[in-house]
């Protein structure tokens, strides 16, 4: 009795202990994979610009804010165009906050001049000296005051602990009503109390929790290695239930190469590498002064459009003198930036933008030089031009500019600025596809994943780049803005049930609308996202998927996931990478139940029926948290099947611990691994001499040999039950059978621990075994292939529909 109260004692602690390792390593190994994220601030050192890691700014620098940056360090703002910031994380409120460079008085905390570590920077750019880093900015010191806040559970952790529950429910109330049987039929006491504790530690499966665990460890892991940053595990299994992907066109479904391809101007689509650099100097002026990308130290930096116009520029005229004095940054509301430039002593305004939107500032057009009134056949001739540059695939640029008059009354009124401009033409960009996005697609729709392609390019665009990489093939619904915005929400759902749908010049609130009502709907969303306004799309989504090379600082911290390649086909990778999470801890599950089954068979045989005790509970655990265990862990490193993207996503009601599950694991594999243990066990005791109804002594040579059987017939078909939970569907000879070799390990781990148990004089003392014939051995050997073909057989009918199949 006190060996079993330690032994149970040890149970609890090893459990414990083996989840907090993994536990341990598990946010280790997520604390590693965010330093492949480090958070970089542009600052002016030794009069140059670079980029250096946050933590190495220090108070005195120089910093450079633009929109999208996280602000590092409390600093005092020395120029500011246009610059807004959210002070969201200081004053909980995340109304747009207009910086100056202008003093100010009263409390610090709302100083207009001050740029306050951990906000983001909303629109616009400036300059800030740091005057304080790290526990000493304003958010530092919050920081310290404020107290660790414990996150909520997850569906998963719910899951895991539901099932817990019922297990431990059951097992317990199995554990009673065979202690009263007990009573009632004439044994004692204590035979009653080790018979209800060894059904107890039979149905439960201790090495269930820490194999979870590892499970979503290794899978973050795979996820990583595969270009997608998982921030969270329980993210990982979240990713397998997607139904809708909402994704951005522009470096998710492009390669983010923007390369310039057409040229409109004076009513004629021109091939950019074959016309007349000289007659279309006055548009790539316009596209190299209203720019903010930079040709530094050899290296394009930038925006990638802001490059390629910059690119194209360069080639035509290298240089453009002109100075800047002021900007009103693009805005994702007005889809148009201007710039004011002195060029000639005079003041000019460039501007650049979509042409729905620089279309109406304009009352002149350029035509051989001339700004001509706009007339009903230009505007017709121009808007033609953009829709034919547009099914070509183009993003489409439009370029006006005017001679500011009055340059005295910028500082009062800058609206005046776009007002009367000079339309001097368009300028289609080319963005190839991804060579690898159309296959990733094709598997998304084969899984039952819907995609949807959010952009803010125009819709002939869209569309032809959607009919290029296969997003879509019959009927699709082309939603632009205008129309987005005049819908109600039951028309908005309506579009959103068809088959096809794309939205173009789409605004984040837009976008986040789109994701709300999906939700409304019952799917569960992935969205991508890079700019700041992205970040309640990416918050209210399932799981929000940030770009880790395009995507701002604030977009990062809202997503559970971070594109590390910002490539659609890597989150189609990491939805597989999930739903076989999901399928591993099912898989191991049924492992672990399997043998559960075999280890309560046992116990009813011993209630039942007037027979010695087939198994002990020592040898119980010695399975459960023995032998089991690494061909466990070994299932839940399994990698995809390769039918996984063939079933659409599970259900929101579908269960962990299904009924189909527990009828695989109580109707086939656990009676047969029940069957070989008993016949292990009565076939040592006939043999020796036994017969019916004798009960033999717990110390009894022929008793501890039976006994030992039993364990033995218990392990030798787990070994062929591993093989059989690798796949519910697949076959394991199709699917390879040597295809994780993790799974070898466990299983000689397996039958070594094993022969210990078995022939060692301390594997005897422990766990109350005797050394067997090497024929014990070789008559269990059937039960192995009987649990691996009668599963097979299984498989087979189900895939021909004849059963159903089990997951």
């Amino acid at each position: 009795m006190l060996r079993l109260g330690f032994a149970i004692i040890g149970v609890i602690i090893i459990n414990a202990t083996f989840a907090f390792i993994q536990e341990y390593r598990a946010e280790k190994s997520i604390e590693k994979l965010k330093l492949l994220l480090p958070f970089y601030v542009k600052v002016t050192r030794d009069g140059k610009d670079k980029e250096i890691p946050a933590n190495e700014v220090v108070p005195g620098d120089l910093i450079i804010l633009s929109e999208g940056d996280k602000v590092p360090a409390d600093s005092r703002v020395i120029d500011a165009r246009y610059l807004t910031v959210n002070n969201a994380p200081l004053t909980g409120e995340s109304e747009p906050v207009p910086l100056t460079h202008e003093p100010c008085g009263g409390e610090l905390i709302e100083s207009k001049n001050i740029a306050f570590a951990g906000t983001a920077v909303l629109s616009g750019s400036g300059k800030a000296i740091v005057f304080a880093t790290g526990m000493k900015t304003e958010f530092g010191r919050i920081a310290h005051l404020t107290s660790a806040v414990r996150p909520g559970l997850t569906p998963l952790q719910k899951e895991i602990a539901k099932a817990t529950r019922i297990v431990a429910l059951l097992a317990t109330v199995i554990g009673i009503t065979f202690f009263i049987i007990g009573h009632f039929i004439g044994r004692t006491f204590w035979e009653n109390f080790i018979f209800a504790i060894g059904v107890i530690v039979a149905l439960v499966p201790e090495g269930m929790l820490p194999t979870v665990t590892l499970s979503l460890a290794i899978g973050s892991q795979r996820m990583a290695r595969r270009k997608a940053l998982i921030k969270t595990l329980s993210s990982v299994e979240t990713l397998g239930a997607v139904t809708v992907i909402c994704t951005d066109k522009t470096g998710t479904l492009t390669q983010n190469r923007m390369e310039v391809r057409k040229l409109f101007c004076n009513g004629r689509i021109l091939e950019f590498k074959e016309c007349n650099h000289i007659e279309v100097l006055d548009l790539l002026k316009i596209a190299y002064l209203c720019n903010n990308a930079k040709f530094v130290e050899g290296r394009y930096k930038g925006d990638p459009t802001e490059i390629a116009l910059l690119k194209a520029a360069k080639e035509t005229a290298n240089y453009f003198e002109a100075e800047r004095i002021s900007e009103i940054p693009f805005d994702s509301e007005r889809k148009r930036m201007t710039t004011l430039n002195v060029s000639d002593e005079k003041v000019f305004a460039f501007t650049k933008g979509a042409l729905e939107s620089v279309f109406p500032l304009c009352s002149r057009i350029l035509v051989n030089g001339q700004p001509m009134p706009i007339n009903e056949a230009l505007k017709k001739e121009t808007f033609e031009a953009c829709h034919c540059l547009m099914d070509m695939g183009l993003r489409v640029l439009s370029f006006a500019y005017k001679e500011i008059e009055r340059p005295e009354v910028l500082e009062i009124n800058p609206c005046v600025i776009e007002t009367d401009m000079v339309l001097a033409g368009l300028i289609g960009i080319e963005d190839p596809p991804r060579p690898e996005v159309p296959g990733a697609i094709r598997k998304c729709h084969a899984a039952g994943i819907k995609i949807i392609m959010i952009t803010g390019d125009g819709g002939k665009t869209a569309l032809a780049v959607a009919k290029e990489i296969g997003l879509v093939k019959g009927d699709v619904l082309v939603m632009e803005a205008q129309e987005f915005g005049r819908m109600g929400n039951k028309e908005l759902r309506e579009g959103l049930s068809r088959e096809e749908v794309i939205f173009a010049r789409m605004t984040p609130k837009h976008k986040l609308r789109i994701v709300s009502l999906l939700k409304e709907m019952g799917e569960r969303v992935a969205v991508t996202g890079d700019g700041v306004n992205d970040a309640p799309a990416l918050k209210k989504a399932d799981i929000g998927i940030a770009m880790g090379i395009s995507g701002t600082d604030v977009a990062k911290e809202s997503a559970e996931m971070i594109l590390l390649d910002d490539n659609f086909a890597t989150i189609v990778n990491a939805v597989e990478e999930g739903r076989a999470i999901f399928e591993n801890i099912r898989k191991f599950i049924a492992y672990f139940f399997t043998s559960n089954i075999a280890e309560l068979a046992p116990y009813i045989i011993f209630v039942l029926f007037r027979v010695p005790l087939p198994l002990t509970i020592m040898q119980v655990l010695a399975v459960d948290l023995g032998t089991d265990m690494l061909p466990g862990l070994a299932l839940g490193a399994e990698k995809p099947t390769r039918d996984i993207m063939k079933y659409p996503p599970r259900g929101p009601k579908e269960r962990l611990l299904s009924f189909k599950i527990l009828g695989l694991v109580f109707l086939l594999l656990g009676p047969v691994e029940a069957a070989a243990g008993l016949f292990g066990f009565f076939y040592v005791l006939k043999h020796g001499g036994w017969h019916w109804g004798e009960m033999l002594s717990a110390n009894n040579t022929l008793y501890l040999q039976a006994t030992t059987a039993c364990l033995t017939g218990i392990v030798v078909t787990q070994i062929a039950n591993v093989f059989t939970c690798r796949s519910f569907r697949e076959s394991v000879f199709s699917m390879g059978f040597f295809s994780n070799r993790l799974i070898f390990i466990g299983i000689l781990f397996e039958l070594l621990l094993q022969l210990f148990i078995v022939y060692t004089p301390l594997g005897n003392g422990i766990f109350s075994t005797s050394p067997i014939h090497l024929t014990a051995w070789l008559i269990l050997v059937p039960f192995m292939f009987l649990i691996l073909f009668a599963d097979e057989l299984r498989k087979s009918r189900a895939g021909r529909g004849l059963l159903i199949t089990s997951a």
